[in-house]
């Protein structure tokens, strides 16, 4: 990082971790730049400090716009993201593609217009937001998962491609925590959720569990210490877990085979 620098830009910065992730580097003296599409749901926490930034992941001229504004970043925290649940066969292409476009084209969006200000500056960090959900499938959350997943790839990709800048790269992979997700950032495809659904079995064993374990998770504190703890630690993993789920089926899934792990996920949510 570059002297005298302390510049992050961290994304989806209105609610959860974002807002949390904001509010704890400007409190360590970080100049935050807290990007999201309506600055005025910061201007309660605004600062000298943490400075609220209009950005449209999914609109490039509105990346490249706020990324300017920075004149400059020594971190990227990429929180942004969205679930949708549904059944594979029930999506249609919109909801198929405006997954994607968020979770993982939005991400790499703004990664390509940081990696120029980065390296300008001589160095920096991205973190991105992942979840266990990048390593563990859950039905009914099959683009979600699959957009996490790729978030790993391009996580594991990018620290080889940016080293040689001195540019690291990362991903936090949390389990559920108490956010806004489940009450924002949820969205449910009609047909899987209608009475007559051949999902609706599923749906009223999974959907409700799952709301539950977000609603009473982890402090989103949590994750943004552990952001601070990877952009000071030159020496920090590749990636880091947090929250219980994550710790949970994690290290689960490294030991056991597929079947075996498969097994246990059912049994633990009922399906």
């Amino acid at each position: 990082m570059q002297e005298g620098g302390r510049r992050l830009l961290v994304t989806g910065a209105s609610t959860g971790m974002g807002r949390a992730t904001a509010r704890h580097f400007a409190a360590a003296g970080y100049t935050v730049f807290a990007a999201t599409r309506d600055p005025d749901r910061l201007a309660d926490i605004a600062s000298g400090h943490l400075r609220p930034v209009a950005m449209d992941i999914t609109d490039p001229k509105s990346v490249e716009r706020a990324l300017g504004a920075t004149e400059g970043i020594d971190v990227l925290v990429n929180n942004a993201g969205y679930g949708l649940v549904s059944a594979v066969e029930h999506l249609d292409e919109a909801q198929m593609y405006a997954q994607f476009e968020v979770n993982l084209f939005g991400l790499l969006r703004v990664t390509r217009g940081a990696i120029p200000l980065m390296r300008e500056r001589g160095g920096g960090v991205i973190v991105n937001i992942s979840s266990f959900l990048g390593k563990v499938g859950l039905p009914l959350l099959t683009l979600y998962n699959a957009t996490k997943y790729a978030v790993e790839g391009v996580t594991d990709s990018l620290r080889h491609e940016l080293a040689p800048f001195g540019i690291r790269v990362h991903s936090v992979m949390p389990g559920f925590f108490d956010t806004q997700f489940a009450r924002a950032n949820l969205v449910t495809n009609a047909d899987t959720f209608a009475p007559d659904s051949p999902y609706a079995p599923l749906v009223e064993t999974l959907a409700p569990r799952i709301v539950e374990q977000i609603n009473g998770g982890n402090d989103p504190a949590e994750v943004a210490a552990l952001i601070r703890t990877l952009v000071e630690d030159p020496h920090a993993p590749a990636r880091v877990s947090a929250g219980e789920k994550a710790r949970k089926f994690l290290p689960m899934r490294r030991e056991l085979s597929d079947e075996d792990f498969e097994r246990r996920v059912r049994e633990y949510y009922g399906f």
